[in-house]
C-alpha cells in the first residue's frame, strides 16, 4: 500500500510542478493546492499506514495508530483551504485590475 501511495505522491508532485511553472496565475494557484495535498499524502505515508487499529492510546490496546500526523494534516487541510481561497480572490482582483492573468505581462518588462 505504501508503494501505491508513493506513486500517487509522485504524480501529484509532478502535476503540481508542471502547473506552478506555467504562465497562468490560475494554474499556479491550482498547482500550489495540489502540491499541498501531495505533501499531506506524503506525511500520511511516512507515519505508516495501519488498518484495523484505533487511533487512540489505551492500556488494553495492543496496537494503535499515531493520531498526531492525522491531526496535523487535518489542520493543514483547513489552512490550505483558506489560503487557496485567499489566492483565488487575490488573483481575481489582479485580473480585474490588470486585465490579464499571464505572469509575464503582470511582471512587466525589466527597467519599466
Amino acid at each position: 500500500m505504501e508503494i501505491l501511495m508513493c506513486v500517487a505522491v509522485g504524480i501529484l508532485f509532478a502535476v503540481a510542478v508542471f502547473l506552478i511553472l506555467s504562465r497562468s496565475l490560475l494554474r499556479i494557484v491550482l498547482g500550489m493546492s495540489i502540491l499541498t495535498h501531495g505533501v499531506h499524502l506524503l506525511l500520511i505515508t511516512m507515519s505508516r499506514l495501519k488498518t484495523g487499529a484505533p487511533p487512540l492510546l489505551g492500556e488494553q490496546a495492543e496496537s494503535y495508530v499515531d493520531p498526531l500526523p492525522q491531526a496535523l494534516i487535518l489542520t493543514s487541510i483547513v489552512i490550505n483551504f483558506g489560503l487557496t481561497a485567499f489566492f483565488f480572490v487575490l488573483s481575481y482582483r489582479s485580473y480585474l485590475k490588470l486585465k490579464t492573468d499571464d505572469m509575464e505581462e503582470v511582471r512587466g518588462r525589466p527597467y519599466e
